[in-house]
């Protein structure tokens, strides 16, 4: 049976797609809620992050200071530098590092073509590396052995929470740790 032409036909009424207004808001507002308890935790995940990095690249730079005295029987520094091209002195690691070979047992580097790696800025800028006082470099004997005392290096927070430490000992081996419990970083 057909229709007669003079009934109108059924006309579907669409249902509307998307978000009101305050879907959205309340949409957003829970997502403002949850970055905000999350944003401690990624920033103390960001740090450790960047305190492992530093570590790690501190232990492979004394590596190769350690394995540049063996491999070419003179002894190697490894020391901070700003310029990359002569030691600082000072017991901040965080400004940048130079390895060189130390042909000349004067701890200073005389000819440019015994430097070995050389790196300015080597760790963020929310980090402080610092030594052992009175440890500006760590010198390599061709025998693999550190001399004079442990060095140890902090890597520590800006706010001065310590985050890990690397140490060397008399006989050149280098080990990390971390602490524990929270502490203050020491110069």
């Amino acid at each position: 049976m057909s229709r007669p032409p003079h009934f109108p036909r059924q006309l579907h009424v669409l249902s509307p797609k998307g978000f009101t207004l305050i879907e959205l808001l309340a949409g957003l507002a829970v997502l403002a809620l949850l970055a905000a308890l999350a944003a401690p935790s990624l920033a103390a995940l960001l740090e450790r992050h960047h305190a492992l990095a530093a570590e790690h690249a501190l232990i492979h730079h004394l590596q190769l200071a350690r394995m540049a005295a063996i491999t070419q029987r003179k002894p190697a520094v490894l020391c901070p530098s700003l310029d990359g091209h002569h030691c600082s002195g000072r017991n901040d690691w965080s400004i940048g590092w130079l390895v060189f070979v130390d042909r000349h047992g004067k701890r200073t580097l005389r000819d440019p073509a015994d430097i070995v790696r050389s790196d300015t800025h080597p760790t963020t800028s929310k980090l402080r590396l610092v030594s052992t006082r009175g440890r500006s470099s760590i010198r390599y004997q061709p025998d693999g052995h550190s001399t004079g005392s442990n060095l140890t290096i902090s890597i520590c927070s800006k706010d001065g929470a310590m985050l890990a430490q690397v140490i060397v000992n008399n006989a050149g081996r280098a080990r990390s740790q971390r602490p524990k419990t929270p502490r203050a970083c020491t110069e």
